[in-house]
């Protein structure tokens, strides 16, 4: 008889991220390569804001304790010598994150780099901006303040459960004003929608299975065992298709959100609003 391979179990390890920042770039480039190994699970030790020797030692004496691979965005030097001094004594892999896309471009534009701590979150007008943004997303989630969606970058349109909030708010934090408009069987759409001159509609889709399943799931959330349309095979279908109707018949673009993440529709989302002309699909 064919024998079959033992599953694989999973990997866990220690991965300590040190920033003298809010450690958000770390941590998702950190997730980004994890992401690229099958079975193996990080456990993650964020250090944030770590601007002092005091602050240093306490990280090194969890690495200590919890031994795995350092990797840090420190910019002061005193600090990363103290750091990776600390990583060779309890020979741990100490890997400064940035410091090869940093030197390359140093290299490529003649220019010396910045040593001032967080200088990508200075306070300039593309963080007002970005803002400004996230109210408006808040400001116009769910159909809310349609009087003013010509003030809109992006409209997204969709049946419920179909990600437009979370697809908004992660929009709003690349400095895009977008809007949402729900699609609920016997609401009428908001009049407003028709007659936007400078917005990009977009509408989302789904696979009638996977939205059932997302529904369901929020009706558990909410301790709501009732059957109803809202997770009815047929019902669901007919919304569905509805909803695509309505966008072929106006001429929206439409993103397919079955097997996406939000950052992934929100990137699609993006290509449409940059690069995108006339009747575009971005389906599957």
């Amino acid at each position: 008889m064919p024998t079959t391979a033992p599953t694989r179990l999973a990997t866990y390890f220690h991965i300590h991220l040190v920033s003298d920042s809010t450690g958000e770039t770390l941590n998702a480039l950190a997730r980004a390569v994890c992401a690229r190994f099958d079975n193996v699970l990080p456990i993650e030790h964020i250090y944030a804001l770590v601007r002092s020797k005091r602050q240093l030692d306490r990280a090194l004496g969890d690495v200590e304790e919890a031994p795995g691979i350092v990797i840090h965005t420190i910019v002061d030097p005193q600090l990363r010598a103290a750091l990776e001094e600390g990583c060779r004594r309890l020979d741990m892999p100490c890997i400064p994150a940035l410091d090869p896309l940093v030197g390359a471009m140093s290299r490529y534009l003649g220019a010396s780099t910045t040593s001032r701590v967080g200088a990508h979150l200075r306070l300039d007008n593309d963080y007002f901006n970005r803002m400004d943004a996230l109210n408006y997303a808040i400001g116009h989630d769910d159909g809310q303040g349609g009087q003013d969606l010509d003030q809109a970058d992006v409209v997204l349109v969709g049946v419920s459960r179909t990600s437009k909030t979370p697809t908004c708010i992660y929009l709003a934090h690349r400095g895009v004003r977008a809007a949402n408009v729900p699609l609920v069987p016997g609401r009428p759409i908001p009049d407003r929608l028709f007659h936007l001159n400078h917005a990009l509609i977009v509408g989302l889709t789904i696979s009638p299975d996977r939205l059932i399943q997302i529904r369901r799931n929020r009706l558990l959330s909410l301790k709501e065992n009732r059957e109803s349309s809202y997770i009815d095979v047929d019902a669901v279908r007919d919304e569905i298709v509805q909803a695509r109707r309505l966008y072929e018949r106006h001429g929206w673009p439409t993103i397919d959100v079955t097997r996406r993440s939000v950052e992934e529709t929100a990137a699609a989302v993006l290509n449409l609003l940059y690069g995108g002309h006339g009747q575009v699909e971005v389906l599957g």
